[in-house]
């Protein structure tokens, strides 16, 4: 296996070779990645934010069009997984563990710094969710639809090995199993490595927040690394028990916890203002979601850096997860539709995003704005990490609600990586849709060394700085994918449409010779 795949032997060369620069230069790669990242978000912003655009514009496209109702599959292929579990499978791998871990903080942060305007004021908080929601909604689920729509056409329709590079068919031919091909794939299996990696790192600083918060046990790096083992080992088990067992289950417990939590903070809280913040916020968000796409204050230094900070840093850090969540969301979206595929990871993902934020981050600027409680923002603003256990602990049954938490943080933590080691295992061979357990469990060793290396190098900015440098190249690719997809459904538009026709012709033949 090892010495026929290229691929797998020098990913996990690189990969290995990065833990072992991370903990031996952990303070020359923070310097560093620091210093790339300001030079890409000062610099390189407006490509950031057409691109995003363009993404999202593109996905809605490839929804309205005629090619909604292409198959990705064999036309008589149907979906594997209930639709319940499809969405909790995707939403589980997506962004999970970011939700829980920014859903009090951005809204909060947003509300004392907003991105134009005074800070602490009515406006202020109008403004914080709504541009949380335009952080969270369609353009990251854009990305990760358009990598997961490549790889599920090419892999399911056209019967080409499940890798990034297959994608590029329609662009380089056979020219993909050469080293272009080969080149691509091992850039992907890399960025995956190191953007599970992060969400290893997320985890891993709010969990031990939480546990200091609640039990008073200490915030050590000992700590963490001890909660990376006992992580490790735990989504390993589930690995070892396969894609329709340990990652359909846990994802399903996971959205029975999260929607748990969520009602439990609506009811609690300050239910008719939360849904009122629902309701504008949503509307806010998708009637001035083209300006603030392509915001950019060129005469406002102050303003401009808050739009790099914020809304180019995160399209920078969701490139870092397209390879990962796109390969997942394409392994198990066999047999749907185009458009039915678009709706499901474009909008629904987006939607039960909106639903989070206005429960918690509502809830958390109401305690500061309503009810005076600044000492909680100052706490937010002060530690990101904890700022969820200290929101919980500011309402009613909040120690309960925070263990429910805890146990949310901990089974999204074991589920993005359980699918993570199957997506890496699948990408680094060949694209094999059911990889073997000792490629499963040798990515989750190097996934959970690369975390230990983000927290050396200096926990959540080292967690997002090193992640979003090594997936820059990605970018680029990201271009790539959506002009050969773009390219192969006008190739396949004459030919499809023309089969439509024979078939429904056929139907109705038929249908008339039975009466």
């Amino acid at each position: 296996m090892f010495k026929k795949n290229i691929v797998l032997r020098v990913s996990l060369l690189i990969s290995i070779l990065f833990v072992f620069i991370g903990v031996v230069f952990n303070e020359w790669l923070g310097q560093k990645a620091q210093a790339f990242l300001d030079f890409a978000v000062t610099y390189f912003n407006w490509f950031y934010l057409l691109i995003g655009t363009f993404f999202v514009i593109l996905c809605l496209y490839f929804m309205f069009s005629k090619y909604g109702n292409i198959r990705l599959g064999k036309d008589e292929d149907r979906p594997a997984y209930s639709t319940l579990s499809w969405i909790s499978m995707l939403f589980s791998a997506g962004m999970g563990v970011g939700l829980v871990f920014w859903g009090v903080t951005e809204p909060v942060m947003h509300y004392t710094t907003p991105p134009y305007g005074e800070g602490s004021t009515s406006e202020a908080a109008s403004l914080a969710m709504k541009f949380t929601f335009f952080h969270w909604g369609l353009h990251p689920w854009a990305i990760f639809a358009l990598v997961a729509l490549g790889l599920a056409y090419f892999q399911f329709r056209k019967k080409l090995p499940g890798n990034i590079s297959s994608i590029f068919y329609p662009l380089l031919g056979d020219k993909i199993n050469g080293p272009i091909g080969k080149t691509i794939d091992i850039l992907s299996v890399f960025i995956t490595a190191v953007g599970v990696a992060s969400t290893f790192g997320l985890s891993t600083l709010q969990i031990t927040s939480g546990m200091n918060s609640q039990w008073n046990i200490p915030n050590t790096l000992t700590v963490q690394l001890l909660v990376i083992g006992i992580g490790t080992v735990l989504f390993i088990m589930s690995s070892w028990s396969g894609l329709n067992r340990g990652i359909k289950y846990l994802s399903n417990l996971n959205m029975l916890l999260f929607f748990t939590v969520t009602f439990a903070v609506l009811f609690i809280g300050p239910t008719k203002q939360i849904l009122e913040v629902f309701i504008s916020s949503t509307g806010s968000y998708f009637g001035d979601i083209l300006p603030m796409s392509l915001r950019m204050e060129p005469y406002n230094s102050e303003a401009n850096s808050w739009i790099g900070a914020w809304t180019v840093f995160y399209w920078a850090w969701w490139t870092t997860w397209a390879p990962f969540v796109g390969s997942f969301i394409a392994r198990i979206s066999k047999g749907r539709t185009i458009r039915e595929f678009i709706i499901g990871v474009l909008f629904v993902p987006s939607l039960i995003s909106f639903v989070w934020f206005s429960v918690l981050g509502g809830s958390g600027i109401h305690l500061i704005h309503d009810l005076g409680n600044t000492g909680l923002g100052e706490i937010i603003n002060a530690d990101v990490n904890s700022a969820l256990f200290a929101f919980l602990n500011n309402i009613p049954l909040g120690s309960v609600i925070s263990i429910l938490a805890m146990v949310l943080i901990f089974s999204y933590f074991v589920t993005s990586a359980d699918s993570a080691t199957f997506v890496l295992g699948m990408l680094s061979t060949e694209g094999n849709l059911n990889p073997s357990n000792k490629v499963k469990i040798m990515w989750g060793l190097i996934t959970a060394g690369s975390a230990t290396v983000f927290l050396l190098a200096g926990g959540l900015e080292a967690v997002k700085t090193i992640s979003i440098v090594v997936a820059t190249p990605f970018t680029i690719i990201l271009i790539f994918i959506c002009l050969s997809i773009i390219k192969v459904m006008k190739k396949e538009e004459g030919k499809y449409y023309k089969v439509q026709e024979v078939s429904e012709s056929d139907s109705k033949f038929e249908s008339k010779s039975a009466g």
